[in-house]
Parts: C-alpha cells; sequence; structure tokens
C-alpha cells in the first residue's frame, strides 16, 4: 500500500512541474486543437477550388455549356484567357487547369470529325492535378454527349452493379483524417511527456535526491506514467468530443467507454517507450534525436498513412512490434465500424504486452543509465 501512496504523490509532483511550464501546457492544447483541425482539413481527397482558366475560341452554345458546367465546389468560376495568357498564367500559379476550345469545335461535332480539346494542367499538386484531369474529362464528355443526343444518354448493361459504401456512406476523407491525426498526437506527445520528464529530474539534479528516499526505480516511473497519461487523457477526451465530434463532425459509431479503456492501455504503451528513450538519452538534445527516429516509423508504419498491407513485405512483420499499429486498428474498427470487445481484444492485448516489455526494458534501464550519467 505505501508503494501505491509513493506513486500518488511523486505522480502530484509530476502534475505540478508540467502545470508550471507555460510552454509544454501551450504545446499541449494547441496539439490537440488546432493541429488536429488542421490536419483533418489540410488535406483532401477530392477537388476542391481548382482553378480553371477557358480558351474558348469556338464560342458556341457547346463550348459555353462546358464552361458553365465548371463550378463550385469542385472549381473556381472559370476565367476567359487568351492563347497568349496561357504560359503566363501557369507560371504565375494562376490556374492549375487551362481548357483549350478550338475553332470550330461544335461544327466538328455536328459533322462527327471528333475535334481535339486540349487540357493543360500543372502537375505540382499531384493528386488534385489526376483527380481534377479525371473530373474535367468527364465533364466534357457528359456536355458532348448531351449536346448530340440532345439528352442525358444511358448505357444498357448486362450486369448491374450495386454498390454500398459501408461505415462512410459519403466517402468524407475528413473523419479519417481527424482520427489518424488524434492518434500521432497521442503518440508524440506523451512519448515527449514521459521522456522529457526523466531527462528534466536528471538536467536539475532532483533524480538523486529521489535515489536517496525509500523509493524504488518502479515507483519513479510508474508516477510519471500515471501523471502524464492523465493529463494526455483528460485532453483527449477533449478533443474527441469538442473537436472530433462537434467542429469536424465525425460520428462515433463503437462505445465510447471502450474507445476510451484502449487509449488508456495505448497510453501506457507510448509513456513506456518514452521512459525507454528516457533512459538511453544523456541529454534532451540526445533524446530529441531518438524522438526522430521513433516517431517517424511510428506514425509512418501505423497504416494511418497507407495501409499495412500496401507497405513493402520486408516492413510489414516490423510494423507487428509497434503499439500504433495496433491502436490505429483498434481505434478505426471501434469509431467506424462499432466494433465491440469481442473483436477488438487482440488488439488491446498486444497494446499491453508490448507496453509491458517497453515498461520492463526501462526499469532494468533504469539504475544503469543512472550510474552512467556519473
Amino acid at each position: 500500500m505505501k508503494t501505491w501512496i509513493n506513486i500518488f504523490w511523486l505522480g502530484l509532483k509530476e502534475l505540478r512541474s508540467v502545470f508550471s511550464d507555460v510552454m509544454i501546457v501551450v504545446l499541449i492544447v494547441y496539439a490537440f486543437s488546432l493541429d488536429i483541425y488542421g490536419q483533418a482539413t489540410a488535406t483532401s481527397e477530392s477537388v476542391n477550388n481548382a482553378s480553371v482558366a477557358i480558351v474558348d475560341e469556338d464560342h458556341s452554345t457547346l463550348s459555353r455549356s462546358i464552361a458553365n458546367a465548371l463550378y463550385p465546389p469542385y472549381f473556381k468560376m472559370p476565367v476567359l484567357i487568351s492563347p497568349a495568357e496561357i504560359d503566363e498564367g501557369m507560371d504565375l500559379d494562376k490556374f492549375m487547369f487551362v481548357i483549350e476550345i478550338p475553332p470550330r469545335f461544335e461544327e466538328d461535332i455536328r459533322a462527327n470529325r471528333q475535334p481535339t480539346v486540349k487540357i493543360n494542367i500543372d502537375a505540382t499538386a499531384v493528386t488534385q492535378a489526376s483527380l481534377g484531369n479525371s473530373y474535367i474529362q468527364n465533364i466534357v464528355f457528359d456536355e458532348v454527349n448531351h449536346f448530340i443526343n440532345r439528352s442525358d444518354e444511358t448505357t444498357d448493361y448486362a450486369v448491374t452493379l450495386v454498390q454500398r459504401r459501408a461505415f462512410n456512406p459519403n466517402g468524407t476523407g475528413m473523419w479519417f483524417g481527424a482520427i489518424n491525426a488524434l492518434i500521432n498526437q497521442i503518440s508524440m506527445i506523451m512519448i515527449i511527456l514521459t521522456g522529457a520528464a526523466l531527462l528534466r529530474e536528471r538536467e536539475h539534479g532532483t533524480i538523486e535526491h529521489l535515489l536517496v528516499m525509500p523509493l524504488n526505480s518502479f515507483q519513479i516511473v510508474m508516477s510519471k506514467v500515471w501523471a502524464n497519461g492523465l493529463i494526455i487523457l483528460v485532453v483527449f477526451m477533449f478533443s474527441m468530443v469538442f473537436v472530433v465530434e462537434m467542429i469536424l463532425d465525425v460520428p462515433i459509431h463503437g462505445s465510447r467507454l471502450l474507445f476510451v479503456g484502449g487509449t488508456i492501455l495505448y497510453l501506457f504503451a507510448a509513456a513506456a517507450i518514452g521512459i525507454f528513450l528516457g533512459t538511453l538519452a544523456q541529454t534532451m538534445a540526445q533524446f530529441a534525436l531518438l524522438m526522430i527516429m521513433v516517431i517517424i516509423p511510428i506514425t509512418m508504419l501505423s497504416g494511418g498513412l497507407t495501409p499495412i498491407e500496401s507497405q513493402p513485405d520486408i516492413i510489414q512483420p516490423v510494423t507487428w512490434l509497434l503499439p500504433s499499429r495496433h491502436y490505429m486498428a483498434f481505434s478505426q474498427a471501434v469509431v467506424f465500424r462499432g466494433a465491440g470487445l469481442s473483436i477488438v481484444w487482440p488488439q488491446l492485448l498486444i497494446m499491453t504486452g508490448l507496453g509491458a516489455i517497453f515498461f520492463s526494458a526501462s526499469l532494468a534501464l533504469f539504475r544503469r543509465s543512472i550510474a552512467v550519467s556519473h
């Protein structure tokens, strides 16, 4: 019982230390509010407000109907320009797309001559350029077919395909981006707080005061885990309710209690990694370098940026050692698919096991790291 009382009071000391550092408080608030909103809304899987210009050398009904079919929110209102303005407009990044409609375009369509419409594309924004090109091609084909047939053309196929988009019917990419950003922030901030807390004790010389007290390494390490974990858990729940659900309007289909419970297990695993890095590093500079080496794989190989199955075969087995991979799978299952404990228990078990391994390694290295520093 005395062990847990010591852990409680040491944790309170850690809480006071964190809240007394204004920069850390600002970082935590920003990371779980504006940064998540920015990451969720900055990237789009569809064309949005793409700038487009039209060189209309035909000035016909058909060319005007093509121009009128390009409208927000996919495209900005088209700008009519001359052929001489194409190069300058694209060089100055005024237009992502420039559509050139040749002279006698409508006349050639009527005569069934198959004229050429040229689409100039600024491909520096690769995804938007590729999607926008497909959008424009479909718009031109639809308008031409409608003009020829004087009605919307329909085709009877031998097979009828019925699509059912489960879990995200409208294909809103922001939903996935918000959860991915939230998970990345939990990983980064939790590792930073716990590792920095250990190094702060060492650099301030207070770690020696703790070691001469009737305390063991388990009590010192565990106090930092629960104190920093509590901070991240509170801001996580705040961000989940006010940023993800209310502002970004991301629905939570599964149990919120299960989601919070899984997050607690992941916080333990992330904190153990932070403590482990804190025992390896002797200074904050070394810890920062280790953070770069660890955070990038944790975020890139978690399955949030690309599915695990799409990653190189040699990398996929390594991802099993990352708690973030299993937390990502757990979060997607609970949040989007409404999965219950009977489905996600393997991810919870693996996260707990990996956290225990890193925590045990941290305890084993803790005394040795203190001795090396002297």
